[in-house]
């Protein structure tokens, strides 16, 4: 069974940081790249950061270049976002989703969300000022 499960989430004071993990399984990890994403209350969907298993490229949207990293273990099959500076306008649902193929900035679009092969549940963020 295929699965992607996002954790690390929960309830943080702003100015902290958090690490959240897309830990996957059921599939061959090292063909795909993985995005995460997150949505807030009433906003759009936004994309973040992907990474390519097979190579460890990464890109960023120029919203979070700075504060947030992105990394891959791949003897553990899992995608780690590591946030920094936390403010709580970052207060969202952080999702992992995967697509089969070379890493791609287009991945974090709605159209490259769409287009992702599986897809994480997600996991609450909330930060209070």
């Amino acid at each position: 069974e295929v699965q992607l499960v996002e954790s690390g989430g929960g309830l943080v004071q702003a100015g902290g940081s958090l690490r959240l993990s897309c830990a996957a399984s059921g599939f061959t990890f090292v063909d795909y790249s993985i995005g995460w994403f997150r949505q807030a209350p009433g906003k759009e969907r936004e994309g973040l950061s992907c990474v390519s298993f097979s190579d460890g490229s990464t890109y960023y949207a120029d919203a979070v270049k700075g504060r947030f990293t992105i990394s891959s273990d791949n003897a553990k099959n899992t995608v780690y976002l590591q946030i920094s500076g936390l403010k709580p306008e970052d207060t969202a649902v952080y999702s992992c989703a995967a697509v089969r193929g070379p890493l791609n900035p287009r991945l974090l679009s709605d159209a490259g969300y769409y287009g992702m092969d599986y897809w994480g549940k997600g996991t609450l963020v909330t930060v209070s000022s």
